[in-house]
């Protein structure tokens, strides 16, 4: 699990609020993501530099561990924001409800998901139901759905490498992994393992290895395997440029552009989602809002793009932003 803190003080707490109400602290703290962690991480090293403010306490929690602490309540016990990889779930916007918790969703940008391999190996060009065929639990073979029997990629299609698969992705908990399954694995599943309600099955059998939640991990890992392949959000490809490579997937490579356009494929939205009940009693976080939704942070030239965030649109920009500031809960 990733961690930042930059400033050790401890948090004073004030006299506790009314009922269901936030006690006062100094420091606003975040959960969530890891894909979307370092670029809220970059605001809060930013928001604490010169303006008197905490530096946030920012965690890579993945998505839904992080939405799982931040509906869980209000009060200084509980996250102020959480980043998430995809939107919020209906079971969650339930819970969070439940508990009293108003989410306000902000929309920060854009991100690829890539399948990268280290540069010391060939650069292999797949389809997502080549992807399909590699990683799903039960597969087409000869019109009958059998179990994956597929342990080479030369075995799914000749053109491919005759290496092992072996690819390493988040767990079940992570937003990327939703994403993926959404975006890859349910596009590509065949009539006959849709009927059968097996299109989002991932295969336990070794070829696909969990990694837990620290991308930066799988990168590590692929550079000391070269034979395998990770799944991972474009802004780790972006920041490990001089040792991995990205898939081309349908014939387009992941690139900032690529992704900007919607001509890769496998792209999503990432969010920060914002408790309103705190606001106003957690210091700065409305100024943390500001920060995070300036053009200076996710605008096409700020500090946030220079870490792989793919900006919105300006139009979409300003609209999030207005809605962010006014705290638009959901909801209610």
């Amino acid at each position: 699990m990733n961690r930042i803190l930059v400033t050790t003080s401890a948090a004073a707490l004030a006299v506790a609020m009314s009922a269901g109400v936030a006690a006062a602290r100094d420091q606003i703290q975040i959960v969530g993501s890891s894909t979307v962690f370092p670029f809220t991480t970059a605001v809060a090293e930013r928001f604490g530099q010169g303006t008197g403010n905490q530096t946030p306490v920012v965690e890579s929690t993945g998505t839904g561990g992080g939405m799982k602490l931040f509906c869980a309540g209000i009060g200084e016990s509980h996250p102020d924001f959480t980043n998430a990889s995809r939107p919020i779930k209906d079971s969650e916007l339930e819970s969070c409800m439940a508990a009293g918790v108003t989410p306000v969703e902000i929309k920060v940008g854009f991100d690829g998901i890539v399948l990268a391999n280290s540069k010391t190996s060939e650069r292999v060009d797949l389809t997502k139901e080549q992807i399909f065929n590699a990683l799903a639990k039960n597969v087409v073979v000869d019109g009958a759905v059998v179990e994956n029997p597929y342990t080479n990629w030369s075995q799914i299609d000749s053109a491919l490498p005759d290496k092992e698969i072996e690819v390493l992705g988040p767990p079940p908990t992570s937003g990327t992994r939703d994403a993926f399954v959404e975006l890859v694995m349910e596009e590509a599943c065949p009539e006959a393992i849709e009927e059968a309600d097996g299109c989002t099955q991932v295969r336990e059998d070794g070829a696909y290895v969990e990694a837990g939640e620290n991308d930066n991990l799988i990168v590590q890992k692929l550079e000391a395997n070269p034979d395998a392949f990770g799944i991972f959000g474009f802004s780790f490809l972006d920041q490990n440029a001089d040792k991995l490579q990205g898939s081309t997937i349908g014939g387009v490579e992941p690139t900032f552009d690529n992704i900007a356009s919607g001509d890769y494929g496998v792209s999503r939205s990432l969010f920060v989602y914002a408790k309103k009940e705190h606001v106003g009693v957690i210091p700065g976080m409305a100024e943390f809002i500001k920060e995070y939704t300036s053009e200076a942070a996710w605008g096409p030239d700020g500090y946030l793009a220079d870490k792989g965030l793919i900006p919105l649109p300006e139009a979409d920009r300003a609209q999030q932003r207005e809605d962010a500031i006014a705290l638009k809960g959901m909801g209610s």
